[in-house]
C-alpha cells in the first residue's frame, strides 16, 4: 500500500481522456466498422427481381414449347402417347374440372408402387367417361413420382375424330389383352374399368351397383406381365348425368350404344352437358400380388374366377363404405 500511486481529485477524467485519444490516434480504425454493422441486418422486403424472373423462366418455357411443336422436335411412342403435350396443355386444361369443379380427394396413393408396372382397376360410371380422365389427374398430380396412368379405352373412342387423336396423346389404348401387356411389361401404369358401357351408360337407379367385369381378362394379363392389380373406387361420378331414360332407337341411328335422358339434356340443349358439381372421392385400395404364380395360372379359369371376384367385391365394399362417409352428394 505504501509504494500505491494515488491520483489527486480531477485528474483522472483528464488522463483517461487522453489515454483515448492516444489509442484513437494510434489505431487509425474503429473496431467495429459502420458497414459491417450494416450488413448484418438485411432490408425487410425482399428485391422484387425474383418474380420476374420467374415469370421470364415461364414465357420462355412457353415459347420452347411452342417452337418444338411448329418445328416437330418433340417425340411420341408407338402407341402415339405425347407425353410433354400431356403435361403441358390437356392435363392443366383437366386440373380445374379436377381441383375446383369436382373438388377430387385421392386417398390410398401409396399403394399404387413407385416404379415398375401395376394395373389398376376401376368402376365405372357417369354416362361420360370424365372419371376416366379424372382418375388420370389423380394419379399423376397425388402420386410422389408423378406417374402416368395409361387408359385402356373402348373401340368407340378411337373411331370419333379429333376424340380419336387427343385420347392417343394422352396416352390411351385400344382396351385389349396385347396392348396391355405390352404398357404393363414396359413398367408402365395401366388403368381399366370392366363394367365398359354397362357401367358408364346404366340407369341412375343403379347408381354404385357394380355390374359384370367380364370374363377376367384383365386379371390374365396382369398374371402374365406379373404386375399388382390395385382395385380403385370412384364415388361422385354417378350423380354428375343423372341417367333416367335411354333413347334406344336414337342410339341405334347414332351408332352409339345409349343415348342418355338426363333432368337437364336434352331438354336444356348445350346447357344440359354441363355436368353436375358433385364431390369426388378416389381410392386405391392393397394391392393385390400376382408375381408368386406360375406362368401357366393365366389359363387356370377357376383362378381368373377368384381373382376377378376378389377385386369386385374388394370395389364394390369400398364404395359402400365411401358412400357411408360423404356427407352430400355436393359437398
Amino acid at each position: 500500500m505504501a509504494d500505491a500511486k494515488v491520483i489527486p481529485f480531477g485528474e483522472e477524467p483528464r488522463a483517461r481522456r487522453k489515454a483515448r485519444r492516444a489509442g484513437r490516434a494510434g489505431r487509425g480504425t474503429p473496431l467495429a466498422p459502420v458497414p459491417e454493422a450494416r450488413t448484418e441486418h438485411p432490408p425487410a422486403v425482399p428485391p422484387r427481381e425474383g418474380s420476374g424472373r420467374s415469370l421470364d423462366e415461364r414465357i420462355a418455357g412457353g415459347l420452347a414449347f411452342l417452337r418444338r411443336r411448329i418445328t416437330g422436335d418433340y417425340e411420341v411412342d408407338d402407341f402415339g402417347y405425347d407425353e410433354e403435350l400431356t403435361d403441358q396443355v390437356l392435363m392443366s386444361l383437366l386440373r380445374p374440372f379436377y381441383e375446383k369443379y369436382f373438388r377430387v380427394e385421392v386417398k390410398g396413393v401409396e399403394n399404387i408402387p413407385s416404379e415398375g408396372g401395376a394395373l389398376i382397376v376401376a368402376n365405372h360410371s357417369g354416362t361420360l367417361p370424365l372419371d376416366g380422365l379424372m382418375l388420370q389427374v389423380g394419379v399423376h398430380d397425388n402420386h410422389p413420382a408423378q406417374r402416368h396412368l395409361r387408359l385402356l379405352a373402348a373401340d368407340l373412342v378411337f373411331v370419333l375424330p379429333v376424340i380419336n387423336e387427343l385420347a392417343r396423346k394422352a396416352g390411351h389404348t385400344l382396351a385389349c389383352a396385347e396392348d396391355a401387356q405390352r404398357l404393363l411389361e414396359r413398367g408402365e401404369i395401366v388403368g381399366v374399368m370392366p363394367e365398359g358401357f354397362k357401367g358408364i351408360g346404366k340407369p341412375f337407379a343403379d347408381r354404385y351397383k357394380l355390374q359384370r367385369f367380364g370374363r377376367g381378362g384383365f386379371v390374365s394379363t396382369a398374371l402374365k406381365a406379373g404386375v399388382p392389380i390395385v382395385p380403385c373406387s370412384i364415388v361422385g361420378a354417378e350423380e354428375i348425368y343423372p341417367m333416367i331414360g335411354n333413347a334406344k332407337t336414337l342410339a341405334r341411328v347414332l351408332g352409339l350404344p345409349y343415348f342418355p335422358l338426363t333432368p337437364t339434356f336434352p331438354w336444356l340443349g348445350p346447357l344440359g352437358a354441363l355436368p353436375l358439381p358433385t364431390k369426388w372421392t378416389i381410392q386405391f385400395g392393397e394391392p393385390i400380388p400376382t408375381a408368386g404364380y406360375p406362368p401357366e395360372a393365366a389359363d387356370d379359369p377357376m383362378l381368373m374366377f377368384n381373382l376377378t371376384d376378389q377385386v369386385r367385391e374388394t370395389i364394390q365394399h369400398t364404395l359402400y363404405k365411401l358412400l357411408v362417409q360423404r356427407r352430400s352428394v355436393f359437398f
